[in-house]
C-alpha cells in the first residue's frame, strides 16, 4: 500500500520554465467586490506541488497574481521546520509580500489516526507551525493509507477520538482541527453506516470541523447537499475540483470496496472547475447551511501542460458563476 500511496502522491508536470510562458495568463477581468468565500478564493498548493517544490517564491507570487486571496499549505518538514526549503518565517514573509493569507494547512496525521500504532506525529509541533503562519485550521488530509479496504468501524471511532484530542490541544492556541475526505470514507458498513458519518458523529463540533471535498463525495455517489442537510454547520471548508464527464461512475459499492486502489484510480479523472459534470452552482446555493468559511481550488492531478493556466481556469469560473 505504501507504493500505491507514493504513486497516488507522485508529483507530475512540466517545470517552471514552461509554466510561466502563457502570454494571456493574467488577462482576467478585475475581481468582483464581495466578501463571500468564493470572492476570497483559496488554492490548495498541492495542486501545483511540482512547481512550488521547484520555485516556491515565484510560484506563490504567480498564484497571487492570478487573483487567489489565500493558500492552503501541505508538506511541512517538522525536522527542519521548512516548507519547500523555506523556513516558516521565510514562507510567512513570501505570503505577506504577496498579500496572501493562509487560513489552513494539511498536516500528516496518518500515524496519529492509526489505532495499530503507538508512534505518532507531533501534533504540538503542527500547532506551533500553524500558529506562526496565522492559520486557523490544522487539517488531517487522509486516513491511514496502509490497508484502506479493511478499515473498520473501530478504526473510524479511534480516529474520531484522536481528532477530539488534537482539537483540545489546538483549542488552547485558538486553532481548530479538521478532516478532509476522499472516497473510501463513504464506503458503507453492514448497517449502512459510513466512515465519514462516524467521524462526524463521534467528534465534538467545537473541536473538529470538516473540509468537504465535493469531488470525492460526488465520485462516491452522494451529494454534498445531503451532508449539509444532515450535519449543518460542520463543513466550513470546501475543496473544489471538477469531474471529467467521461469518468462519472461512482467508485463506492460492491464492485469497488475490495478492489485494488490503483485500479480504482484508473476510473478517476479530474478537470478544472466548471468544465465537468459537477453542478457547483447548485451546491454553492447551500453554502450557508454547510457553514462555509473558506473555499479552495484543489485538483489532485492537472493534465493541462501549463498548470497555472489550469488553476486560473478554475478561478475564473468560480469568480464568474459562484461569487455572486
Amino acid at each position: 500500500m505504501q507504493s500505491n500511496r507514493r504513486r497516488f502522491l507522485k508529483q507530475a508536470g512540466l517545470g517552471l520554465s514552461a509554466a510561466f510562458l502563457s502570454p494571456y495568463l493574467f488577462s482576467c477581468q478585475g475581481d468582483k467586490l464581495g466578501n463571500s468565500p468564493f470572492h476570497n478564493l483559496g488554492l490548495q498548493l498541492y495542486s501545483i506541488r511540482d512547481l512550488v517544490n521547484e520555485d516556491p517564491i515565484k510560484t506563490i507570487s504567480t498564484v497571487a497574481k492570478i487573483g487567489y486571496k489565500h493558500v492552503e499549505t501541505f508538506g511541512v518538514d517538522t525536522n527542519t521546520e521548512t516548507y519547500w526549503n523555506l523556513s516558516i518565517s521565510e514562507l510567512k514573509k513570501v505570503l505577506d509580500d504577496n498579500n496572501l493569507k493562509t487560513h489552513s494547512g494539511h498536516y500528516d496525521m496518518s500515524k496519529y489516526l492509526n489505532r495499530q500504532l503507538t508512534e505518532h506525529e507531533n501534533i504540538e509541533k503542527y500547532i506551533e507551525i500553524a500558529h506562526q503562519l496565522g492559520q486557523s485550521y490544522i487539517i488531517a488530509p487522509v486516513t491511514p493509507m496502509d490497508d484502506l479496504n479493511n478499515l473498520k468501524v473501530e478504526d473510524y471511532q479511534y480516529a474520531a477520538d484522536q481528532l477530539n484530542k488534537a482539537g483540545e490541544m489546538a483549542k488552547k492556541a485558538g486553532i481548530k482541527v479538521g478532516y478532509h475526505n476522499h472516497f473510501w470514507e463513504l464506503r458503507q458498513f453492514g448497517n449502512g453506516t459510513k466512515g465519514l458519518d462516524i467521524l462526524i458523529a463521534f467528534t465534538e463540533a467545537e473541536l473538529v470541523d470538516f473540509e468537504l471535498d465535493l469531488f470525492w463525495v460526488e465520485k462516491a455517489g452522494f451529494s454534498p447537499q445531503s451532508y449539509f442537510e444532515k450535519y449543518p454547520g460542520r463543513f466550513p471548508l470546501w475543496h473544489l475540483k471538477d469531474m471529467d464527464r467521461q469518468f462519472t461512475q461512482p467508485v463506492v459499492g460492491e464492485k469497488y470496496d475490495k478492489a485494488d486502489f490503483m485500479d480504482i484510480m484508473e476510473e478517476v479523472k479530474f478537470t478544472e472547475v466548471g468544465t465537468g459534470a459537477i453542478d457547483f452552482i447548485k451546491i454553492a446555493a447551500e453554502a450557508d447551511k454547510s457553514g462555509l468559511k473558506y473555499a479552495f481550488v484543489e485538483q489532485d492531478e492537472i493534465y493541462m501542460p501549463n498548470k497555472f493556466e489550469s488553476i486560473k481556469k478554475s478561478y475564473d469560473y468560480i469568480k464568474k458563476h459562484l461569487a455572486k
